[in-house]
């Protein structure tokens, strides 16, 4: 079910659809929660009948952010609970489309999910002790996921280690999604699972009935979801798994967080190999999942992209709470890039800040983003406002993500008034001239939360940015205009 624009203005602001979107500064969303009160407001004109955002033009970013949990975290951390044995409470949980599909399914799956009537990001999950079964041992059980691949991937894995018939699918985009590589690994360990064979993708069609084990050799060269499936999945079996990459593991920091969480779930994994090269992965056959009763979601560090990078265009200074220096996630990297350009980085263990001297303009960088895609999406932006080109290099998994992000960012920078060329896995942004970027430019987000929130960004040029669709943050950030708002002036 997707959010309509004037149902998200109306739930998430507090304002009648024909109203302008008034945004009130908070340092934390909790507080906006408790408190109406206007500190400093910055309105951002709302158009529910044309399915519009006006970002007005933005002077400078300033102030803390309590960032949302972590989307891969999140789904993560929901799945594990319910492959453990024992309660796990999952606190700061990520409000958002991805987050509801895998709660969903796991209603459907007859998995006991608890809602803490007083605290809407904190569940309590009754965990399985294993593999999930079906509810209907004589009937499909057919679970839509939208487009959320954190959802499709890890159940298409755990639902072929227990027992029972099952479709897995979702919106047109997610059946352009591919999802082959994933069902090769577990056809090879032995599950009778299929996707559509001309196109690789889903519906995903699985008659499970358990799994020995064994051995199953993949491509890491397109998601590294896919292994991190596999990962979660293989302590279901009743044998040990090794699982093999055979040509080159992309963004592995995905990787060691799946991990590091099951480790927290009392699952060890053995590496072999180097994780930037083609390592191997041995899950022993007594290995299995155990509660650690209750485990906190992590912010999302692809969310404090967006406000590192507005801290660095406009030379204000933000600090983002909820990841740091002890994250477990890749993208934290984001903010070293942002240091490359000419911005200033303080780190702390669960907060970042980041600032520019006036005096010091961005510079244009070459950079492998191989490992932090998403928040790779958000430097296309940034490069808009730097001296000289910049270079997003291994970035051929945006092909493959909610909607085709290199043409997307392409289409979108060009629109700015930037030159892009364009590669089968990098890009190279050439800023226009004298980093003036267009005023009123219509932004398509092609149904891609990333898109709107890092094209919004385009306002700190001086300029009003107009975004289709501003609904489509609801897949992972709801509150974001009104976030981004909260530090604007």
């Amino acid at each position: 079910m997707r959010i309509s624009l004037a149902a998200t203005a109306s739930l998430l602001y507090n304002i009648s659809p024909a109203a302008p979107f008034s945004v009130v500064h908070t340092h934390t969303i909790q507080q906006h929660r408790s408190s109406t009160s206007a500190v400093h407001a910055k309105t951002f004109a709302l158009d529910p009948t044309k399915n519009q955002l006006t970002v007005t033009p933005i002077s400078t970013l300033s102030g803390t952010v309590t960032l949302p949990g972590s989307k891969s975290l999140s789904n993560r951390c929901l799945l594990l609970a319910a492959l453990s044995s024992g309660k796990t409470r999952v606190e700061n949980l990520l409000e958002s489309d991805d987050i509801r599909y895998m709660l969903e399914a796991l209603d459907a799956l007859n998995v006991p999910v608890e809602r803490d009537a007083d605290d809407k990001t904190a569940v309590t999950v009754t965990g399985q002790a294993g593999p999930i079964d079906s509810p209907t041992p004589d009937e499909t059980v057919e679970l839509f996921l939208g487009n959320a691949g954190t959802a499709m991937r890890p159940l298409a894995a755990a639902l072929c280690m227990g027992r029972g018939s099952f479709v897995l699918d979702g919106v047109p985009r997610m059946r352009e999604r591919p999802i082959a590589d994933l069902i090769d690994g577990l056809q090879q360990l032995g599950a009778k699972v299929s996707c559509v064979e001309e196109t690789g993708c889903p519906p995903v069609t699985i008659h499970a009935g358990g799994l020995d084990g064994g051995k199953a050799s993949i491509s890491g060269k397109m998601s590294s979801q896919f292994l991190s499936s596999l990962l979660m999945a293989s302590p279901l079996c009743n044998g040990d798994v090794t699982i093999s990459i055979k040509d080159q593991l992309i963004s592995a920091p995905y990787v060691s967080l799946t991990i590091g969480l099951m480790k927290k779930f009392g699952v060890s994994v053995q590496i072999e190999g180097d994780m930037d090269g083609t390592p191997s992965f041995l899950i022993g056959a007594d290995e299995k999942y155990t509660s650690p009763t209750s485990i906190l979601v992590e912010g999302d560090a692809s969310s404090a992209s967006y406000f590192l990078a507005g801290a660095a265009i406009t030379g204000g200074t933000v600090t983002v709470r909820g990841c740091g220096s002890d994250s477990v996630q890749g993208d934290v990297a984001f903010a070293n890039v942002m240091e490359q350009m000419g911005a200033t980085v303080t780190w702390a263990p669960e907060s970042i800040t980041i600032t520019r001297d006036p005096n010091v303009r961005l510079k244009g960088v070459d950079v492998d983003c191989g490992k932090i895609p998403d928040a790779a999406m958000t430097l296309a932006v940034a490069a808009l406002f730097a001296e000289g080109p910049t270079t997003i290099r291994n970035v051929y998994s945006w092909r493959l993500k909610e909607t085709e992000r290199m043409k997307a960012i392409v289409a979108e920078c060009t629109k700015l008034g930037a030159t892009v060329e364009e590669f089968e896995d990098y890009c190279i942004i050439h800023p226009p001239e004298g980093n003036k970027v267009k005023d009123n430019v219509v932004i398509e987000t092609y149904d891609d939360h990333r898109m709107a929130m890092t094209f919004a960004l385009a306002a700190c040029g001086g300029v009003n940015v107009i975004i289709e669709d501003p609904g489509c943050t609801a897949k992972t950030f709801p509150t974001y205009f009104e976030m981004l708002g909260s530090i604007a002036s």
